[in-house]
């Protein structure tokens, strides 16, 4: 069984890709485009640059073996120092120019081979229907200082190896990278919700010893009768101290908690047309087809069959 962070990610369907590595010397410039269902990442391999992302007050300036995520797709600036800022170009223009033609090292910027910036760039892709409130909930951007040492060793040995195998001449090695720098997302986020910062952003639970078992209890068998009590329980407190706490870190009561992930797993079997109404409504926990589609209905303002003909309809315009 999976745990409780590798199941919320498994079943938002998160995918990588990556977009490049590069090799800017000063002056350089990108504007990155926003995009839906997305969450971006990039790694200073080599070299530093500040990063602006829209709506946030100031840039980030990230060093050498930072990793900087912007789990909502929000469109971004990178450059080498203030001064540059106004000479930004589009991500398309840059490519154009550089003559990029989507493999090896994406090699742009100015006459100052001194001030080399090495960038891993990527993104991971997630299911435009799927949701839950850990990725919802993620601030603007997520800056991890000298993530290959505080991460561990092994998580600085996959960095270095991304930074070798990402655009290189090696048999396989796109695919490497790939694949490492899915698990890359993963310990980030796992970084972000064990630190002091979780719980300003309503997600306490996920670092709270007693509130995580509950949790990790339930998404190992969601279809459970779960009640307030039997999550209390697991969680070895008392009802009303557990209902109160979770409250707290969550903004949110236990059971709204558990309703909404169970109508994603209904959402993920709807999307399978060999699925009936009621494999959904019993995978998701629900005795019956009228209790489930009336829930169904209220979270997502849609019916069961509704939401299936929205997905059909989506799947053939794309």
């Amino acid at each position: 069984m999976l745990d409780l962070l590798s199941d919320i990610l498994t079943s938002l369907s998160m995918r990588g890709t990556l977009y490049f590595r590069t090799s800017l010397t000063t002056p350089w410039g990108i504007e990155v485009p926003p995009f839906e269902n997305v969450a971006r990442f990039h790694f200073a391999h080599r070299g530093n640059c500040l990063i602006e992302v829209a709506g946030c007050e100031k840039p980030v300036a990230i060093a050498q073996g930072d990793l900087l995520i912007i789990p909502h797709g929000a469109s971004h600036k990178l450059y080498c120092a203030p001064e540059t800022r106004d000479a930004v170009l589009p991500l398309d223009t840059v490519i154009e120019k550089s003559g990029f033609t989507g493999t090896g090292v994406l090699v742009y910027g100015g006459d100052d081979d001194d001030r080399e910036t090495q960038l891993i760039c990527g993104h991971f892709s997630f299911e435009p229907h799927a949701k839950h409130i850990l990725m919802e909930r993620l601030p603007p951007f997520i800056h991890l200082k000298n993530y290959g040492e505080t991460a561990g060793k092994w998580m600085e040995a996959t960095l270095r190896v991304i930074g070798d195998e990402a655009g290189g001449q090696r048999m396989g090695g796109d695919l490497i990278a790939l694949k490492m720098s899915e698990a890359i997302l993963a310990q980030a986020i796992r970084s972000f919700i064990e630190s002091n910062e979780a719980p300003e952003w309503g997600l306490g639970a996920f670092s709270d010893d007693n509130l995580r078992r509950a949790l990790d209890a339930f998404h190992k068998s969601p279809a459970t009768p779960w009640t307030v009590e039997a999550l209390a329980q697991t969680a070895g407190m008392s009802r009303t101290s557990f209902a109160v706490l979770f409250q707290k870190k969550m903004a949110m009561t236990p059971m709204e908690y558990v309703t909404a992930w169970r109508i994603e797993i209904a959402k993920k079997l709807l999307v399978h047309p060999r699925n009936s109404l009621t494999d959904a409504a019993e995978g998701a926990g629900y005795a019956s087809d009228s209790a489930f589609a009336r829930v169904f209905k209220k979270e997502t303002g849609m019916t069961p069959a509704g939401f299936r003909k929205s997905i059909a309809t989506d799947h053939s315009n794309s």
